[in-house]
């Protein structure tokens, strides 16, 4: 695993995954909402959607870096990471408050490879799903939270997880990128917000199989909850 800072590439952070929004205060309300998100489906502007499963979990799925458990993705939009998981054995939860990203996910689940669909603010998740999980999958979602509420995020995470569970991150988009969402975040902050809670850094790695707009912006992170 490549742990060194990711170098500075002198390219500009994606423009193109900036929700349709004209605000851009890390304070601006509408994200906290799933009628901001909705919209973003009305309209067919969810340019943080790959159009499938990511690559970097991909790889990881495919090469069994995890045993088979209960995963929850959180912020799952039309579920394509849930999905894939689902396929190579794993139990998954996919949860977003947004009832478009709900209703697309429904519709492309797969009933050989179920997944389980949940609509709600994953902020106010109930009590009996406190250490559930062996697994939580965070790809987009903790960007596009605001940042004052990062801490509260952490705080659900380490609820969710059981202990000795996995939360694994690809950490997105790295940088100073002014605005959001998605929000900008440094890999390092991300590390020590939850080593706060009792995670401890297992991996970090700069994948080469970014897609290649994001290449250089994301690191893969993977912390165990002791």
């Amino acid at each position: 695993m490549n742990t060194k800072p990711l170098a500075n590439t002198g390219a500009k952070p994606p423009e193109d995954m900036k929700a349709d929004s004209k605000a851009n205060s890390p304070e601006d309300s509408k994200v906290s909402s799933p009628g901001f998100w909705d919209e973003q489906y009305k309209k067919n502007h969810f340019p943080w959607d790959l159009g499938g499963p990511t690559p970097v979990f991909r790889r990881l799925a495919q090469k069994r870096r995890f045993k088979p458990g209960r995963m929850l993705v959180l912020g799952a939009g039309r579920g394509h990471d849930a999905r894939l998981f689902a396929r190579h054995g794993f139990k998954v939860t996919a949860v977003d408050f947004s009832a478009g990203a709900v209703g697309l996910m429904g519709q492309l689940n797969d009933p050989s490879f179920p997944v389980e669909i949940v609509q709600a603010d994953f902020f106010t998740l109930i009590d009996k799903w406190n250490n559930l999980f062996d697994y939580i999958l965070d790809y987009t979602s903790f960007c596009a939270v605001l940042p004052s509420r990062r801490a509260e995020y952490a705080d659900l995470v380490t609820r969710l997880l059981k202990p000795a569970g996995r939360y694994i991150i690809l950490a997105f988009p790295i940088g100073a990128r002014p605005g959001g969402p998605p929000y900008s975040l440094q890999p390092d902050a991300v590390i020590e917000l939850y080593s706060q809670r009792g995670f401890r850094l297992l991996t970090r790695e700069d994948p080469s199989d970014s897609v290649p707009d994001r290449k250089g912006y994301e690191q893969l992170i993977v912390l165990k909850k002791i």
